[in-house]
């Protein structure tokens, strides 16, 4: 049975410091957001929970997954999906490209990949854009395509580093909705970081506020 993302008397110290604590419990399909002001830790907490954090921190406790004590894996060994500010596609690869590279290794065969991603573009309102040039795309559709991207990547937790901020105010609650909705269809943990109250109120979980 899966357990989701478990923060286990979590601590970041830097030069003897401690820059946050945390000990906190995601279950699977439910958001957990950390709210806080610029500075309060917030992307750290992320950098260490996908094994990103800076050599110049230290970090104490563990964070589980499932069970799992990933603390001491490698990122790509994690299995932790992120959504960023920025959608961070490829503009190198067209919107099928970037979507490919989410998928799976074990997922083999031109044809069954092309089908996934036909899919998955169909599931996010926006069939037929897989030879489209991301550049081309409006900003929410690039944030439906980073989170097809995430999620096809089979993540067993989504971090969520304030994705929506730059959607203008007609997309944000339709975007916001959209990733809720899935993260809790696939089971995933999830867990926000923000500094606005009204993602912390969409995401309907609980609330921790870091420097309060």
């Amino acid at each position: 049975m899966a357990e989701g993302l478990r923060l286990e008397n979590l601590a970041i110290t830097l030069d003897g410091q401690t820059m946050m604590a945390l000990d906190a419990r995601v279950a699977p399909g439910e958001v957990l957001t950390v709210m806080g002001p610029s500075g309060s830790g917030k992307s750290t907490l992320l950098a260490a929970i996908t094994g990103a954090l800076d050599p110049a921190f230290r970090l104490s406790g563990r964070v589980l997954l499932d069970g799992e004590d990933v603390t001491h894996l490698p990122t790509e060994r994690r299995r932790i999906g992120i959504l960023f500010q920025d959608e961070l596609l490829f503009p190198h690869l067209s919107v099928g490209g970037n979507l490919a590279f989410g998928l799976p290794p074990s997922m083999r065969g031109r044809a069954a990949r092309r089908a996934r991603i036909d899919a998955a573009l169909t599931e996010i309102g926006l069939e037929g854009f897989a030879n489209r040039d991301p550049a081309t795309l409006s900003g929410g559709q690039k944030a439906r395509v980073a989170l097809m991207r995430s999620l096809l990547a089979e993540p067993r937790a989504l971090l969520l580093d304030e994705p929506f901020s730059r959607l203008d105010a007609a997309r944000r609650g339709q975007i916001r909705e959209l990733v809720f909705a899935r993260a809790k269809a696939q089971r995933l943990p999830v867990l926000l970081v923000t500094h606005d109250r009204e993602d912390a109120s969409a995401a309907g979980g609980g609330v921790i506020e870091l420097g309060a």
